[in-house]
């Protein structure tokens, strides 16, 4: 199938529509992630997942064009990206899938997509559990001294506590990337699963979709400790919470978006809380998009090129595709 690029109009009966729809995958569509090129951010790309048993990671241009895509992945999940891992003596920019069936996260640098990971790092070690193992989310955190830690969840857990893992991930010495575990940490209601995780560098935190009950908070260092900041997003959504992303308006301000996968749409929430409390968090806005059942969504800030000055939202839909968006059209005129 062909990238329609040519869409023109952003709203239909109060929905707003993308600007871009990619090439299909082979079998269905789950989480993205953006690349944005230091050199040239209109040259960005995209990074998504294709789940199935033999799944694959693909790459597409702003145009939604297929540029590059990786096959016979285990039932890949969800991917981030991370910016400047020293990896023989250079900072490489990475995307870290999770591989559900083999128990693994695979690595690739970028933009090339070349593995890093000498066939992948195992996590969840010596989880007896049914589901305890098959990976879901993913999220990375590079703090101020620049350290990088993935956040990975799994398709079920312990309700005491632990159901997220967090491990550093550095060189290990060969130019490949290792992962040493540092801590577990996160609440889990047993209702359903947790997949969506995603991180604010800058603030620290790191938010996760507790399915059917809400979003929970988190300190992303460990040294803060594992004590839940807050759960909110409780109410008014249609079924499961899925894809958060967190689009920057400021070194400290901005907007957490979180999608309501059975009403195809997404609530926005400011990032910095509400004025003096900033562990609350407020339905600012909800936003129909013409993506369906979305699970994983992305967003930036940065101006990619002429048809996105002021950045970028992704989200994935049913149909094997994902759906690009002007920010301008999410946020509207109450956001502005």
């Amino acid at each position: 199938m062909a990238a329609q690029t040519t869409l023109t109009s952003t709203t239909s009966a109060n929905v707003v529509q993308p600007v871009v729809i990619t090439d299909t995958v082979r079998h269905d569509t789950d989480d993205p992630a953006i690349w944005v090129n230091p050199a040239d951010p209109a040259k960005s790309l995209i990074i998504g997942t294709d789940k199935d048993q033999d799944g694959g990671l693909y790459v597409f241009n702003l145009s939604g064009k297929t540029v590059q895509a990786i096959h016979d992945l285990k039932r890949p999940n969800n991917v981030d990206i991370a910016y400047g891992l020293p990896l023989n003596g250079k900072p490489t920019d990475i995307a870290v899938v999770t591989e559900r069936f083999t128990h693994k996260l695979r690595i690739f640098s970028l933009p090339d997509m070349k593995p890093v990971d000498n066939g992948g790092l195992d996590v969840f070690v010596n989880e007896t559990g049914e589901g305890f193992r098959d990976l879901m989310g993913i999220a990375l955190y590079k703090n101020a001294t620049g350290n990088i830690s993935a956040i990975v969840g799994r398709k079920s857990g312990p309700t005491d506590g632990s159901y997220l893992w967090q491990y550093n991930l550095t060189d290990d010495g060969t130019g490949h990337v290792k992962a040493a575990f540092v801590r577990k940490f996160g609440t889990y209601s047993g209702k359903k699963e947790i997949e969506s995780i995603a991180v604010d560098n800058e603030l620290g935190y790191v938010y996760y979709s507790d399915e059917g009950v809400g979003v929970r908070k988190y300190y992303a260092d460990p040294e803060k400790g594992n004590a839940e900041l807050a759960l909110f997003a409780k109410t008014g959504f249609t079924e499961d919470h899925e894809g958060i992303s967190i689009y920057k308006t400021g070194p400290k301000t901005g907007y957490l978006l979180v999608s309501d996968q059975g009403a195809n749409q997404f609530h926005i929430f400011r990032r910095e809380g509400e004025a003096g409390h900033p562990n609350e968090y407020k339905d600012l806005k909800v936003v129909k998009v013409a993506a369906q059942v979305s699970d994983g969504s992305d967003v930036t800030n940065v101006a990619l090129g002429s048809q996105f000055p002021h950045g970028l939202f992704v989200a994935m839909s049913e149909g094997k595709t994902f759906h690009f968006y002007r920010w301008e059209d999410i946020a509207g005129n109450e956001l502005k």
